[in-house]
């Protein structure tokens, strides 16, 4: 009966809905129509918009460093602009507006804007756009939290250093700190402090849920106008996450585009209550519930520490790195999250699957403790069985979680990939095995990985231990496995050895 349901798993008919992945998008011309309209509008509605808006960013850029000419970064971050430097800011926010008018956008203003004194700060979600910034430009150029990148952004960073904007360093925990001060100053100020919007879910989605809001917006403990973003177009060309098409490719079928529809919704201000005004997070989670509701969409406990272990994933080739978001997740609802049961079952050296790149869904539960007839389990199988095969490689599964575990170093991940990928259990890799080992730790070509092997195998022996790949490894590609602080751990290797000498 068993080997009946492992068989046929894929066929199941079961309640489980898939999980929310809001970091992945994806956005393909499927028909023939779309391909040669798209053809016929690069040539003939690109080049024009494109010229218009180069004109319209040029002539902005040249007032805004007008307007901000004899003024020093100190002054600009100490008070509010004044006189014709602040008229001269509505009008760039005029120039600007025209950009998107001439890319087509269609703008639909739903509710009221509050003003300064009614609600310091504006709160916007779900962010999923370079365009979103239209909300901002209709505003008349409210001062925005954004990351300190956008401040090096040719022209549009001279625009944006207009605004007064507060710029925070989202990996550097002095510059968010920093930035949680200067809210709270400028939004308990009696100066003429502009807005200050906020995109509270600190990174882009694809608007499928709304992520974790950052509390630093909600410190000051003041009233805020939560503000929510559509764009109800048949062919999303907008959206910008992780994994998905590139900023170029979407500004390129955004231009092609007749028109794009886009909705900014301003709801009622919120006015925290005292316990609001005393538990920030209360606060973030309290306004995101009411952004929910209005949306029609759920809320997710994701947010930018997933997109960060998500990133890492990808650049070491990860297998299913765009899907362990889900997998993080479904772990922790299964209490699989903090058992370290993966790495001992690494660590012992023993699956009890007899071909671990085809684990069935009963072996998988077996392997894992859990219940067969549990919803999330079967989620979480499906996650790996892509193709609906009823069978998955229980290594992709392992080396995934083990390798976005945040406490874990480079050189320890190779050791458990090393671990993961020994098919035989001798402590010895084949050039397959090995290729399968670094180029998912390293992010490596297989032809690189093959080149390693061969220099490595300096004997020819058809094999190659974990030991003799770092010490290989520390002395010619030390760059790929350690940081600048790092140096070679050799008690990493204890693990592996122990078994070498169980083995032999």
């Amino acid at each position: 009966m068993n080997a009946k349901f492992a068989a046929s798993i894929s066929q199941v008919n079961c309640d489980t809905q898939p999980l929310l992945n809001p970091f992945v998008h994806r956005l393909e011309l499927n028909t023939t129509y779309e391909k040669i309209k798209t053809a016929i509008l690069t040539l003939i509605l690109v080049p024009v918009r494109v010229g218009l808006i180069c004109f319209f960013v040029v002539t902005g850029w040249m007032l805004a460093t007008v307007g901000l000419f004899g003024v020093t970064e100190q002054e600009l971050h100490e008070k509010p602009l004044e006189g014709w430097r602040k008229s001269l800011k509505r009008l760039i926010a005029k120039l600007i507006f025209c950009i998107y008018t001439i890319s087509g956008v269609r703008l639909k203003i739903v509710g009221r804007p509050s003003t300064k004194a009614e609600a310091p700060l504006v709160a916007l979600a779900p962010h999923s756009s370079f365009m979103d910034s239209v909300a901002m430009v209709y505003l008349g150029g409210p001062s925005i939290v954004a990351k300190g990148e956008t401040a090096s952004i040719p022209f549009f960073g001279k625009l944006i250093n207009y605004t007064q904007p507060i710029y925070v360093w989202r990996d550097d925990a002095e510059s968010r700190q920093k930035s949680v001060k200067e809210i709270i100053k400028r939004a308990s100020s009696q100066l003429d402090w502009p807005q200050i919007l906020i995109f509270p879910e600190g990174t882009c989605t694809n608007r499928s849920c709304l992520i974790s809001f950052k509390n630093g917006a909600f410190y000051p403990g003041v009233p805020i106008q939560p503000v929510c973003i559509r764009y109800p177009n048949k062919l999303d060309t907008v959206t910008w996450t992780w994994e998905g098409p590139s900023a170029l490719k979407l500004l390129w079928l955004t231009l092609t585009q007749p028109s794009s529809n886009c909705i900014v919704e301003f709801l009622p201000v919120y006015y925290p209550n005292e316990e609001e005004k005393r538990d920030p997070k209360l606060f973030a989670n309290n306004v995101r519930a009411i952004m929910a509701k209005a949306l029609g969409i759920p809320v997710v406990d994701y947010s930018y520490s997933d997109c960060k272990m998500m990133t890492r994933a990808k650049e070491m080739n990860v297998p299913f790195a765009t899907s362990l978001v889900e997998v993080r997740k479904l772990r922790k609802s299964l209490g699989l999250k903090g058992t370290e049961r993966e790495e001992a079952l690494v660590k012992a050296n023993n699956y009890a699957c007899r071909d671990c790149s085809k684990v069935t869904y009963i072996e998988f539960v077996d392997i894992m403790r859990l219940h067969s007839n549990e919803q999330l389990a079967l989620q979480l199988f499906r996650v790996y069985d892509k193709n609906n095969t009823g069978l998955i490689d229980l290594r992709d599964y392992l080396l995934g979680v083990l390798a976005t575990e945040e406490d874990k170093t480079t050189e320890e991940i190779v050791v458990f990939a090393f671990l993961i990928y020994d098919v035989k259990r001798n402590g010895k890799l084949t050039p397959d095995s090995f290729c399968r080992a670094v180029c998912h730790t390293l992010g490596i070509t297989q032809e690189y990985g093959l080149q390693i092997f061969d220099q490595v195998d300096r004997k020819q022996l058809g094999f190659v231990r974990l030991e003799d790949f770092l010490t290989w490894a520390a002395k010619y590609i030390p760059h790929l496995i350690y940081s600048e602080t790092e140096k070679p751990n050799w008690k990493n290797l204890a693990i592996y050895r122990n078994i070498d000498k169980k083995i032999d």
